[in-house]
């Protein structure tokens, strides 16, 4: 195996939910990789700093406002992307959001924003890019799930039943896309220092130590854990790996 295996120079990926987070990092390592980035995010307030932050990398930076739960938006997207790249080779959806509550308590319009966004976003995504890879002949989609996939979450159901459908939602695009040279894949995160996750440890302050009790790495997650599983994947070191689910989690998820 040579390095250049791992080389995405040339290539264009899109980022959703590029500003922050895990998002951030991995596209960081993407444009560490040499890929050209486009990073959609609501957030336009971050939007210049992330984007000044990844073209140290010496690759150029598109950064959009972009709504993943309009379809109109998403078609943008797609089409500013093309204007100035002329090609879509990666599209990594890590767009989320997660709005806790015990099953018993959690309102129609809580459960239906977490699946618009976690889920039924990525859909409309793919299907937006997926004509410039299949003329291309190539592509690479990367669909962002969560270990709460796999486990049960009474306080989350809404974010993991949005995840646990992604991964059906990552295999079925494996299997429909192959014939077309698009390999689609899942990364399994787990606890990732995060706004996001900060919130939740706001709200449980007793998450933090109950997470590093349980990871063998004694640590939670950094945004940077997630730069190399996202460079494998989009990059032509797994061009034999489709409808996959690589869990990066410190090993939180195999403890009893």
């Amino acid at each position: 195996m040579t390095s250049n295996l791992f080389d995405l120079t040339g290539r264009v990926a899109i980022v959703t939910g590029g500003n922050t987070g895990i998002g951030l990092g991995m596209a960081r390592g993407l444009a560490n990789a040499g890929a050209t980035l486009v990073i959609a995010d609501r957030n336009r307030d971050i939007a210049a700093s992330a984007k000044a932050e990844l073209e140290t990398s010496g690759h150029p930076v598109l950064a959009l406002t972009t709504d993943v739960t309009d379809p109109n938006s998403i078609a943008q997207m797609v089409s500013a992307t093309l204007n100035a790249f002329d090609r879509i080779d990666i599209l990594v959806n890590n767009a989320g959001i997660s709005i806790s509550a015990p099953i018993e308590d959690m309102t129609l319009a809580d459960w239906q924003k977490v699946i618009d966004v976690n889920m039924t976003a990525p859909f409309i995504c793919a299907q937006a890019v997926y004509p410039a890879m299949k003329a291309a002949g190539r592509g690479k989609i990367i669909n962002i799930a969560s270990v709460l996939a796999t486990l049960g979450a009474g306080g989350a159901a809404n974010y993991a039943s949005s995840k646990g459908g992604i991964l059906q939602f990552t295999r079925a695009l494996a299997t429909a896309w192959a014939a077309d040279n698009i390999q689609s894949n899942a990364i399994l995160p787990g606890w990732i220092d995060t706004d996001l996750t900060k919130r939740a440890k706001d709200i449980r302050p007793e998450l933090h130590d109950r997470i590093l009790g349980r990871v063998p790495a004694q640590r939670w997650g950094r945004p940077d854990d997630l730069a190399g599983a996202a460079v494998f994947l989009a990059s032509g070191a797994s061009d034999f790996v489709n409808g996959a689910a690589l869990t990066v989690d410190g090993g939180f998820s195999i403890q009893g």
